[in-house]
């Protein structure tokens, strides 16, 4: 497994090793050892998939304390734009984002700790997501902030005529008015 750096030094790109041969592929998603031996301490609670076809734009997404979950996602088919917000008041990176191309081709997955709003577009004709979550899914826990807010400036890669939304995600507010999380620099040294 090789983990890649981003941006945002808590958000990790993850490219397990995948065996291929004539008979196709095979690669750990998670092994909990694997992993803890990285630095990922993570109590998987929940595993979530989603079809979604090309233009479906899901997020911005997270919960609040005390349901706020950490994440290891992936594609299993097709291709997305995954896109992870960092909304931790205090922060050095608030308001930064980092976006990733992930798909079924080239496995990568991503690490999203708690303290970040998590979307994803589809660019191919449909795609498979899954993700690991550490956390129950509370929805009245549940918060979004807009895709399109301009003071995030998110290339979804995608010309709106093409978006695809749930009613609830033309709804949310923009970063500057959404429910967020403190968070002390002081804690994190």
């Amino acid at each position: 497994m090789q983990i890649i750096d981003t941006a945002i030094s808590e958000i990790k790109v993850i490219e397990p090793k995948v065996f291929g041969d004539n008979r196709g592929y095979f690669m750990e998603s998670w092994n909990e050892s694997v992993f803890a031996a990285a630095g990922f301490d993570c109590r998987w609670m929940q595993d979530n998939e989603s079809k979604s076809g090309y233009g479906v734009l899901r997020g911005l997404h997270y919960q609040l304390e005390p349901y706020a979950q950490s994440k290891l996602v992936r594609v299993i088919s097709g291709k997305v734009l995954d896109v992870v917000v960092d909304i931790r008041r205090g922060s050095p990176t608030f308001g930064k984002h980092v976006s990733v191309e992930l798909s079924g081709e080239n496995k990568r997955q991503i690490y999203i700790p708690r303290g970040f709003a998590h979307g994803f577009a589809v660019l191919s004709r449909e795609a498979i997501f899954a993700y690991k979550c550490d956390n129950k899914y509370m929805p009245t826990y549940e918060r979004g902030i807009a895709f399109d807010d301009p003071d995030l400036a998110i290339d979804w890669q995608l010309k709106p005529e093409e978006l695809i939304l749930s009613d609830k995600d033309t709804r949310n507010p923009r970063f500057k008015d959404a429910e967020i999380f403190s968070w002390d620099p002081e804690e994190h040294r």
